[in-house]
């Protein structure tokens, strides 16, 4: 891919002015350089003596740091040293996974990171981040301001770790990591980041049982208590950060949507499971059309039938992120976008019967109609592939194997002529997909247009007396949800808009290889799909969020929901001009891992 590179050292001031010096210095992981201390910052800094003879380069500290991880035999190992890394060396740290991404990224984030939080307390080493728990909270305000020190905060992630991997508590381990690709994907100032978990207990019955737990032995607090301590902290935020990103993480199901919904016009509030997994669903989705509508007049999300198989958090955030993008892009009503989905649980399609005081949860929008012939224990899966000849089958189940090859062969005869199914197995990880990229594939015989929520290899098929390799993209959101994030602070924009997130799925969308590969400047009148990804190479992470966080940006500033600085005379530039002046601005905000040279100064940088 043939994306903007964002920024070099060249780009960057070259001198910080320091106040710690000694030990002091050596262990602040936002200013520690250890053996990359020139000889004259030594001698300034009182390091003589505290660091071997030799002056290390950035380059060969990843080297030999390179080296140190790859001695270690399983991933939690790497994981652990990769943590230990990370609070001694923020620079290198981000130097050494920026060069590295595809491979450490699921050592720091899934799958080996649940592993990782399973084991927090009997593994706890340092804290990191801010921990505001419930018998505390008369003294929030106070735990709050310590932490940030008066400092220029861009980020806020936050959770309250119910729905953390099954866990349902400690979930500082997703806090961190996550802001931390914030940083090394999106390009956020890590010194800017606040990461935050609510202790309000927890119902993990091992946890309560263990001797060594660190969290707050208690039951969940719920209903009043929970809301009030929740409504206590934004507040806080929005008094003291007002210009901050709030990042909603790992909240359970009952909580996730009414939070968002609740302080999304009162502040610029995201939450990824709901937001972000609709978001990179979405972008796949409209890389998707762009394939299959070739030669068809049907390329829009209006004119397709989506079938969501996993009714809970994920597949209700997909249909509604889908439902509202089709809003704004194609100008149709609610109630008319609704139509065009059936949600399916493991009981079967929900429809008008189902319990109304489900609409809490966002899932009654999407029931159907009883007159349309639903009957209770007719309508599962198979039945509704039938009847509804769905061209977009999503999974979000978790059942291994529910799109099994009758069902992927009734959705493809059921589709009109040039028509490609439209198949996402979402489900994580991947020996919980619902149907492996290769057998759809083979089922389809190389028709379909797969994407999975896991990485998987290449698929080989021979047709035509050839091989096509088949590239499967995978919906990790982390491919938008940084870029989103980096949009929003960079624009200072007051609410997270759907127009916006609309924006940076298209952006992605326009990436896909699967498109660009073949087309020139959007023409595809001659174009035929070659096997290519439907998104992004994971690898290209960095580029493709910086080119979200710019359309996110110019959305934000366009419908005027961006800070003051920006609105003054900005609204009436071209849009080409407009373009280019947040291109500039992004690149100057996009924080890099080089070491600065630092001259000592009493009154100079001390630590986060």
């Amino acid at each position: 891919m043939s994306l903007p590179s964002v920024k070099t050292e060249a780009h960057l001031s070259n001198v910080l002015k320091v106040a710690l010096r000694g030990q002091g210095l050596l262990t602040s992981p936002r200013l520690n350089k250890g053996t990359a201390f020139s000889i004259a910052e030594r001698k300034e800094f009182g390091l003589d003596g505290r660091l071997p003879y030799r002056v290390n380069s950035l380059d060969e500290q990843c080297e030999r740091a390179y080296e140190q991880l790859q001695s270690r035999q399983t991933p939690i190992s790497k994981n652990v040293f990769l943590a230990s890394l990370k609070a001694q060396n923020w620079t290198l740290y981000y130097s050494l996974l920026s060069r590295h991404l595809k491979e450490v990224v699921p050592i720091i984030y899934t799958p080996t990171e649940a592993d990782a939080i399973s084991e927090y307390s009997h593994q706890f080493r340092r804290s990191e981040g801010l921990y505001l728990s419930f018998p505390n909270r008369d003294t929030m305000e106070e735990e709050f301001l310590d932490q940030i020190c008066g400092g220029d905060i861009d980020l806020v992630f936050c959770t309250d770790s119910e729905a953390i991997l099954g866990i349902g508590d400690q979930g500082v381990g997703i806090s961190t990591v996550k802001a931390a690709l914030y940083t090394l994907i999106g390009g956020l100032d890590p010194a800017k980041t606040l990461c935050v978990v609510l202790d309000v207990g927890t119902n993990n019955k091992d946890l309560l049982k263990d001797p060594l737990y660190v969290g707050w032995r208690n039951k969940r607090v719920q209903g009043k208590e929970y809301n009030a301590f929740v409504e206590q902290f934004v507040q806080l935020v929005r008094k003291h950060v007002p210009d901050s990103l709030l990042h909603f993480e790992d909240f359970g199901v009952k909580n996730a949507r009414r939070i968002l919904e609740k302080y999304h016009d009162t502040h610029a509030v995201f939450n990824d499971d709901i937001q972000g997994t609709g978001a990179i669903t979405l972008a796949c989705v409209m890389a998707a059309i762009g394939v299959s509508s070739r030669s068809r007049a049907k390329d829009c999300l209006r004119d397709q039938r989506y079938v969501v198989f996993g009714a809970g958090s994920a597949g209700l955030g997909i249909a509604t992120r889908l439902r509202d993008a089709m809003v704004a892009a194609d100008g149709v009503s609610v109630d008319e976008a609704n139509k065009c989905f059936w949600l399916v649980d493991k009981d079967g399609l929900l429809f008008a019967q189902e319990d109304p005081q489900e609409s809490d949860l966002g899932r009654a929008d999407f029931y159907r109609k009883s007159d349309e012939g639903w009957k209770s224990g007719q309508n599962g899966l198979l039945e509704v592939v039938k009847k509804v000849r769905p061209t977009v089958l999503i999974g979000c189940s978790t059942a291994a194997g529910a799109f099994n090859e009758k069902i992927i062969k009734t959705m493809l005869q059921c589709l009109e002529e040039g028509a490609r199914p439209i198949v996402l197995p979402l489900s994580n990880p991947s020996r919980l997909c619902e149907a492996k990229p290769e057998d759809v594939l083979k089922w389809t015989n190389g028709q379909a247009l797969v994407a999975t929520g896991s990485p998987f290899p290449q698929v080989q098929m021979a047709g035509n007396g050839k091989k096509v390799g088949y590239d499967i993209a995978e919906c990790n959101n982390a491919l938008i949800y940084p870029g989103l994030g980096f949009g929003t602070v960079l624009s200072q924009s007051r609410c997270v808009t759907d127009t916006m997130l609309l924006a940076g799925a298209k952006k992605l969308a326009s990436l896909s290889p699967a498109i660009r590969s073949d087309s020139r400047e959007g023409d595809l009148s001659n174009y035929e799909y070659n096997g290519k990804s439907l998104l992004p190479d994971f690898g290209d992470a960095s580029k493709v969020n910086f080119e979200v966080a710019v359309a996110v940006a110019v959305q934000a500033i366009k419908e005027g929901n961006a800070g003051a600085e920006w609105a003054r005379g900005l609204q009436e530039r071209g849009d080409e001009q407009l373009m280019k002046f947040v291109r500039e601005r992004a690149a100057e905000k996009v924080w890099v891992p080089v070491y600065y040279d630092y001259n000592f100064d009493k009154d100079g940088l001390e630590d986060v």
